[in-house]
């Protein structure tokens, strides 16, 4: 009883990183945030550090649907459903997806570059109109960093959806990228190049 816990310093840890990608870390991205850092553990250990802790990963908003709209011409398809890109800007997608957040509407049109899933550019509008694509595809080809470009100060659902996607861009980390973020794969590849 009198014996000190071990595993202080990594609940510490732990803690750190779960409130870091606000409670969206489960064990196993946990497991693998703290050898970044040095701490080597199996991942049914952090597991049961983080129950004897009390935290655990939180569900994900869900995304209410994608708008269906009136069916025009079908393009081709082009990727025959091969999402992957070995280099840089070789294949883009994109999506118009319906989210009701704060009993609002908001149309959510993002570009995602298929080489290491990164966001290049995205626009939020109340309905889903032509300009919401149009708007977007410029954004994406006048990048030339392929960053996202700062939006006037809108509302306050494009304020934390702009930090949701600094988070996804920089601090997500994916198996397929070598665990390394979308940011630290291609500043990884740049700098191979």
């Amino acid at each position: 009883m009198n014996r000190t816990d071990k595993y202080t310093d990594v609940k510490a840890a732990i803690q750190s990183i779960y409130h870091e990608h606000k409670g969206r870390y489960g064990y196993r991205r946990i497991t693998k945030e703290l050898k970044k850092y040095g701490i080597h553990h199996d991942p049914k250990t952090i597991n049961c550090l983080m129950n004897a802790i009390g935290i655990k990963c939180e569900v994900r908003m869900k995304k209410y649907r994608s708008y269906k709209g009136k069916v025009g011409k079908i393009a081709p398809n082009i990727l025959q459903r091969d999402f992957t890109a070995k280099n840089m800007n070789e294949k883009w997608v994109t999506d118009v997806t319906e989210f009701h957040l704060f009993g609002e509407k908001r149309y959510l049109s993002p570009v995602l570059d298929l080489c290491n899933g990164e966001i290049i550019a995205y626009t939020v509008m109340n309905r889903p109109v032509y300009n919401l694509v149009h708007d977007m595809l410029e954004q994406a080809l006048e990048s030339e960093l392929l960053y996202l470009q700062e939006f006037e100060s809108m509302a306050h659902f494009e304020q934390e959806l702009k930090g949701y996607i600094h988070d996804y861009n920089h601090k997500r980390m994916k198996a397929k990228l070598k665990d390394l973020s979308p940011v630290e794969y291609r500043t990884q590849v740049l700098e191979v190049a």
